[in-house]
């Protein structure tokens, strides 16, 4: 109470207050009175005679007990807001999670290390017990989140106590263990360092020349943390299930390698497995792999974006005028697979009419039902005690009435024209006169003329209306996108598509292949994935109409969805299920689910290759008809400075001249300039190169303020980067 009174709260005053108040009371007991003060003294003998050691420290801990549960006791305790957001089994696993974090987030400052992994042990069992005081902390440390916070929280499955837990009650799936990999860039990448990666696949290395599959996953991890063994449940099933090898990206992470330096090194792998025919990882090489993409949270967003650059960015689409011939862009993949996928990074309030008009498709409807119905609680919550109507307004048919129903219509809109206008709607509740005969049309006209009240047009985002989630917070999602995009790069939030997968342009959207995604109702991320799916289904929609007036497509033929886009929301569940199924079995059934798509995609591929002449597939073979590699990058735009880090020049529109062989002029193809390559080799932090950011002397500038205090903690305690 006595920070709040000087209006100065902080943690070191509270520690040197409590400091203060045990002394006090230390001194106290040695020179004080044993039975206290003349007036309580009296009571003290009594009680002392009666009562023992044990049973004076039971009474204390049982006082202290009702004491901080007196609201309860009284039913004054506010309601609690989760109540019934989750499913008992999904709540009970965010408690150990949340037990978890706290726990670690206690020891994280701890040294050395061995005692600071135990420690976090230790607090956990604590945090597991008083799982208010987890909330608590957890509250606290959310508010003030850093980046050395997210990766303590993030990275704790790789902690050797943890680790050992979660291996004890995974099922025994592998009898190999994962293998580390180094794949090499591609000829003409503009980076150098060899992308890391783990090669999961329960047989001999020898057995991965009789295969010509492979599931190319990118993890998850708010692009700042997780490496692939934090998501060995996933992948272990994925590859003992599919027997298959499955491939996870340890791609560098943000903000020592910001955007797009993750999305890029995606590329490049894709590319070197495809353009070695898989011989990087094991495969003969005598054809192209088949590879079926996948990826979880912000490893969705790498995914999408990764496919949006092979069908729009690929830097081998275009004109080459040193051998005079078309270059084929890179095979696409076979399917994705996106679980709860983060695909928008402009977090916004309010949903927009056309994603409504998305998420209301008549034939999404059902499988929508319940996030519709959760944004249109809203306003039944702020007013419990006013009639409502149905939520399906947009579904009612006209009603069909009868002459007599007609006249006595008529008859009521005269009585309404004398209302004044400006009266509420729930009022206007006067009787309609009834015909004399009672018919079945008048009780059609008593609910067809039955007030209604206004009903609310707004519909809040998912970020909103989940913004207390136990799993993933607003906070989190902030200082992620912050450190992801780096201290260096402007993005445009409302075009930069590569960013916010969800912006890809409808004439890419139609040439995706097929995509399967999977994610809880309760998620904060829970709009991306519907919105994304329902702009694929529009997208494919469009093209499948363009084709039937082309006259490629049977008139007779119907558009089926299903083909392209399935879509699965799972009741009471939020962000993150897959990795944490240790604690939550039933994320084990979805693990599942994604591996019969992940069957189903190679089964349609091969399907498909059955049906292509040989002829044909030699056609159209990429790597027969190109003989020159130059690798292009793509940029974000608003960098200004030629030595920053990771920032190239933009490819569209720019032209840009060269030496070609023999010294002749270059053009460059198909109207993209040159790539320089960066002098940043990835080895040295772009942050740690910066000069400090000098917050300004200007009182009067608020947003300055305003952003320092909002970014500066991220970075840790070292200096905050400089943005240009």
């Amino acid at each position: 109470m006595i920070d709040h009174v000087l209006g100065r709260p902080s943690t070191r005053f509270r520690k040197y207050q409590v400091f203060t108040v045990v002394l006090l009371w230390s001194l106290y007991l040695a020179r004080g009175n044993k039975h206290g003060p003349r007036p309580v003294r009296h009571i003290s003998e009594y009680f002392t005679k009666r009562l023992s050691a044990w049973r004076t420290l039971v009474v204390f801990c049982l006082t202290l007990y009702v004491s901080r549960n007196f609201a309860r006791v009284v039913g004054l305790e506010s309601p609690e807001p989760l109540a019934n957001l989750y499913t008992r089994t999904y709540f009970r696993a965010t408690w150990v999670t949340t037990a978890l974090d706290a726990g670690f987030w206690t020891a994280m400052h701890v040294r050395p290390k061995w005692l600071k992994d135990l420690a976090s042990m230790v607090f956990t069992v604590y945090y597991l017990a008083c799982a208010e005081q987890a909330d608590e902390m957890v509250r606290r440390v959310r508010g003030g989140l850093t980046l050395q916070h997210l990766r303590t929280s993030w990275d704790k499955p790789n902690t050797p106590y943890l680790k050992a837990v979660t291996s004890l009650m995974r099922p025994k799936m592998m009898k190999y263990p994962p293998r580390q990999l180094r794949i090499p860039r591609p000829a003409g990448s503009s980076y150098t360092e060899p992308i890391n990666a783990w090669l999961y696949f329960d047989s001999p290395r020898k057995d991965l020349k009789q295969h010509d599959k492979v599931v190319f996953d990118v993890p998850g991890g708010g692009f700042v943390a997780m490496d692939p063994r934090c998501h060995d449940d996933k992948l272990m099933a994925w590859a003992a299930k599919l027997g298959l090898p499955v491939l996870a990206l340890d791609y560098q992470k943000a903000p020592e390698y910001p955007y797009p330096y993750a999305l890029n090194e995606c590329y490049d792998a894709y590319h070197t497995i495809m353009s070695s025919r898989g011989t990087v990882i094991g495969f003969t090489g005598t054809t192209v792999p088949k590879i079926v993409i996948s990826g979880d949270s912000a490893g969705g967003n790498l995914a999408v974006g990764l496919t949006c650059m092979l069908l729009s960015e690929s830097p081998y689409a275009g004109y080459n005028p040193e051998d005079r011939t078309f270059e084929q862009p890179l095979p696409m993949p076979e399917a994705l697979v996106l679980v709860y996928p983060a695909l928008d990074m402009n977090i916004r309030n309010w949903m927009t009419e056309e994603q409504m008009a998305l998420m209301k498709q008549p034939e999404r409807r059902k499988t929508n039902k319940a996030v519709l119905s959760r944004k249109s609680e809203d306003y039944r919550r702020l007013t419990p005690d006013t009639p409502h109507g149905s939520d399906d307004e947009d579904e009612v048919e006209p009603l069909k009435t009868s002459k007599a129903s007609r006249r006595n219509l008529s008859s009521t809109g005269k009585w309404l024209q004398g209302q004044n206008i400006a009266e509420s709607p729930v009022a206007m509740e006067k009787p309609v006169p009834a015909p004399a005969n009672g018919s079945a049309s008048h009780k059609k006209l008593e609910s067809a003329t039955k007030p209604q009240p206004l009903q609310t047009r707004l519909a809040i985002s998912s970020m909103i209306s989940y913004f207390n989630d136990r799993i993933l917070s607003p906070e989190m999602l902030r200082s992620m996108i912050i450190l992801y995009i780096g201290p260096h790069n402007k993005p445009d939030f409302a075009t930069d598509h590569l960013l916010s997968p969800i912006l890809t342009p409808e004439h890419v959207l139609a040439r995706f292949p097929k995509t399967y995604m999977v994610t809880g109702e309760r998620d904060p991320l829970v709009d991306d994935t519907i919105i994304f799916a329902g702009r694929l289904r529009q997208a494919h929609l469009q093209r499948f109409r363009e084709r039937q007036e082309l006259g490629l497509v049977s008139s007779s033929q119907r558009f089926d969805d299903s083909k392209h886009v399935e879509v699965m929301l799972i009741p009471g569940i939020s962000h993150g299920f897959l990795q944490f199924v240790s604690i939550f079995p039933e994320g084990r059934k979805y693990i599942d689910q994604c591996s019969r798509w992940m069957r189903e995609a190679f089964r349609d591929a091969e399907a498909r290759e059955a049906e292509t002449p040989a002829e044909e597939r030699r056609s159209s073979d990429y790597f027969t008809s190109s003989s020159s590699r130059h690798h292009h990058r793509r940029t974000t735009g608003g960098s200004e400075a030629d030595d920053r880090p990771l920032e190239i020049k933009t490819l569209s529109m720019t032209p840009a001249s060269g030496e070609g062989r023999g010294g002749q002029s270059r053009r460059p193809r198909s109207g993209r300039g040159h790539v320089r390559k960066p002098s940043y080799s990835g080895t040295t932090s772009p942050i740690a190169t910066r000069r400090s950011l000098v917050r300004l002397a200007s009182t009067e500038d608020l947003m300055s303020r305003r952003m320092h205090g909002l970014t500066g903690g991220l970075f840790g305690d070292g200096p905050v980067p400089h943005t240009p």
